[in-house]
């Protein structure tokens, strides 16, 4: 599985697509967008990387470099959604970050 996170709207899903060699509707099946609000409606972190590690691509928002929420849920979905990125970060083969359209790997290499 490959990683691909960044901040919001950096240009995460072209990305997917252009390493995939795919259009909209082929990532919808190959890979899962957003996975951040997957985290908010899931207690088990753990299970849900567990889940999304069987895609060949995951993306997920950055989270944490702003300000802290003063809703406590938001403050509890925003460290799940952390805690997912790490998870998704450990288990997946390659991680990239894009940024302003570019991306950088991180870890591993890309096929």
């Amino acid at each position: 599985m490959i990683l691909i996170t960044g901040p919001l709207f950096s240009g995460k899903r072209d990305a997917a697509k252009r390493l995939l060699g795919c259009d909209d509707a082929a990532l919808a099946r190959r890979a899962v967008c957003d996975a951040q609000e997957l985290a908010r409606e899931r207690a088990d972190v753990e299970a849900l990387a567990d889940e999304l590690a069987r895609y060949e691509v995951v993306t997920a928002a950055e989270v944490g470099g702003g300000v802290v929420p003063l809703d406590p849920r938001e403050r509890a979905a925003r460290e799940r959604a952390g805690r997912l990125a790490c998870l998704l970060a450990a288990r997946a083969d390659a991680v990239v970050r894009v940024f302003c359209g570019i991306p950088t790997v991180i870890k591993g290499e890309l096929p």
